[in-house]
């Protein structure tokens, strides 16, 4: 059977690009191949195990391609990367040169892989790589030389055994051929300006636990999140979460840090808009360790206000800040509930 290959290529999109030039530049990769994943906002994993044949080119030139008719048609530098799987390509697309190719064979895995530092190793954020190197484990290469049970002690037996997996090359994951994914929302407006930036935030807050229960419920994650503030003009920002995630106090925080790069002081905001883009299975998003008792607390919240809102419908669990009615009528925000407690305003410590 020949050997896997995985093509990662990377759109260099200007930033006043529309959605509908991400999807022309999809349509291009399905011309030579039609093992396409999309990987909102600017990114795509090929299978181009079979293409290679049909188009009789090596990686090197079927990426060549690729990136000729990219700059050709529609003006977008590409960078590209071919490995045996998924993870390599994407961490190979991260280190090469833009608008150029990496190809990494089968037997070069080892010798690509072992040097490079444990951060970049897929699975390993922030929280995770900051244990490992108190362990003495910095670089790939440390963390397949320790044995799976060591590394179960460590992180966890799920965990272990996952990253030793992947310090060794292997990647089990498929190209899935799948509608581009969707990007799901909410937005709040008021019936007169409202200039109080706490009422701002008890619209966040809602926002995004309504965001986040519709992701769970569809078991779906998101990638980004973009904030949107609308008065005499409309003013948007838009900032990528650290990981996929469908759970909200991530969503709330990235939601007050989004309206705090704003600086809207005292504003006369007339709607708030909270969207969740770059959308993908629940099962490509990977949790990271966390040393917070408040973290696992509200996602072990989180949980039961699911199964009460699957049994007794919307609103049976909320926080304080949004459980009076009368205060969130006289204010103009709609009920929505949630079981995250409220996070503290800038300028204080959070839990």
């Amino acid at each position: 059977m020949n050997q896997r290959r995985i093509l990662h290529a990377h759109f260099h999109l200007p930033t006043s690009a529309q959605p509908e030039l991400y999807e022309q530049l999809l349509a291009l990769t399905q011309d030579i191949t039609p093992h396409v994943q999309a990987i909102p906002p600017d990114a795509a994993h090929l299978d181009i195990t079979g293409a290679l044949r049909y188009w009789q080119r090596a990686p090197e030139g079927l990426a060549a391609l690729l990136r000729l008719r990219t700059l050709a048609l529609h003006g977008v530098q590409t960078t590209c990367a071919v490995a045996p799987n998924r993870m390599l390509a994407t961490m190979a697309a991260a280190v090469t040169p833009s608008g150029t190719t990496t190809v990494i064979e089968a037997n070069d895995v080892e010798q690509w892989l072992r040097p490079r530092p444990v951060a970049a190793l897929y699975g390993v954020g922030p929280a995770t790589a900051g244990k490992l190197r108190t362990y003495g484990l910095h670089t790939i290469g440390d963390l397949a030389d320790t044995p799976l049970p060591t590394l179960a002690r460590l992180l966890g037996a799920a965990t272990g055994r996952a990253l030793h997996a992947h310090a060794h090359g292997q990647d089990p994951r498929t190209v899935q051929t799948q509608p581009l994914p969707k990007s799901l929302g909410a937005d709040r407006s008021y019936e007169h300006d409202v200039l109080d930036p706490a009422e701002h935030r008890q619209a966040l807050l809602s926002l995004a636990e309504e965001v986040a229960a519709r992701l769970r419920d569809e078991r779906q994650a998101a990638g980004g999140l973009a904030l949107t503030v609308r008065y005499a003009d409309r003013t948007s920002s838009t900032r990528t979460l650290p990981e996929a995630t469908a759970h909200t106090r991530p969503f709330a925080t990235t939601a007050y840090e989004l309206y705090d790069q704003l600086g809207l002081q005292r504003a006369r905001v007339r709607a708030i808009s909270l969207r969740a883009n770059g959308l993908r299975p629940a099962t490509e998003a990977t949790q990271q360790l966390t040393f917070d008792p408040v973290d696992d607390r509200a996602l072990a919240i989180e949980a039961v206000t699911d199964r009460a809102r699957t049994r007794y419908g919307p609103g049976t669990l909320r926080p304080a800040t949004l459980a009076t009615r009368t205060k969130q009528a006289r204010r103009g925000i709609p009920g929505a509930k949630s079981s995250l407690p409220a996070l503290p305003p800038p300028g204080r410590n959070r839990p």
